[in-house]
């Protein structure tokens, strides 16, 4: 029977090996003790929700104004990090590379747990991602952020609109997005207008998704542990509008 290189390595035969391997393995690491894994659990951010959401909102401002980036990044940050890490902030967001999220809230290393995609979509990986964010790093805050112009949004504008179609996956990739786009639709509007509209209405479906569909998420509402809130990042001008109620 063939092995595969994990150090508890059991393998079944051939077809179920790599399923069960990647189960042993997530075992073995939940068992070790405290000091064998490669990061120690450090404490957990102090922050309330309500001032997790503050020092964004500030962050924001720092950045529209062109105020001088002081966030810790240097060596001695990275050091302190080594051990752990305590985020305030997970944060789901687009992978345009004009959206980064440090750099527009003026925040520095191991301050926010980021997920991104094209069109900050929540799938298993994402959805998993989130939960070991609020579940195991005890993040306070939860923001799904869109931004102006969005290519992942103007993409499922048009497979709704022209019946675009797109080459390999992509098209895959912005199916949970055309669900916005229809609501965004209904509203009236076309072109720009729409897309736009579109923009904020996945970021509110997204930030209700997890919501409504994550156990652990739930949870930390019920214990007053998390807030969730949707973004928007023009591009223009550097601002985010918040949408707290949605």
């Amino acid at each position: 029977m063939e092995h595969c290189e994990t150090a508890f390595c059991a393998c079944p035969p051939r077809g179920r090996r790599a399923l069960f391997c990647s189960a042993l393995s997530l075992g073995a690491v939940l068992a070790l003790p405290r000091g064998a894994v490669a990061a120690d659990p450090v404490p957990r951010s102090s922050l309330s929700p309500d001032q997790a959401l503050a020092l964004l909102k500030e962050g924001n401002a720092r950045f529209v104004a062109d105020a001088p980036f002081g966030a810790a990044v240097g060596r001695q940050r990275r050091v302190e990090l080594a051990g752990g890490q305590a985020p305030f902030c997970v944060l789901v967001g687009c992978s345009d590379s004009r959206v980064p999220p440090e750099l527009l809230f003026s925040r520095g290393l191991g301050e926010l747990f980021i997920v991104r995609n094209a069109g900050n979509t929540v799938d298993t990986a994402a959805m998993g991602s989130i939960e070991y964010g609020i579940g195991v790093l005890g993040c306070p805050l939860l923001v799904v952020l869109g931004h102006e112009r969005c290519g992942a949004v103007a993409a499922a504008v048009d497979v709704l609109q022209r019946n675009a179609t797109f080459p390999g996956v992509i098209g895959e990739m912005i199916q949970p997005i055309i669900p916005a786009a229809l609501a965004a639709r209904t509203e009236g509007g076309d072109g720009a207008d729409l897309v736009e509209r579109a923009i904020v209405t996945n970021a509110k479906r997204v930030a209700t998704r997890v919501r409504t569909q994550s156990p652990i998420v739930q949870g930390a509402l019920r214990d007053g542990r998390l807030k969730i809130v949707a973004a928007r990042y023009d591009l223009d001008d550097g601002s985010v509008t918040w949408f707290e109620d949605f």
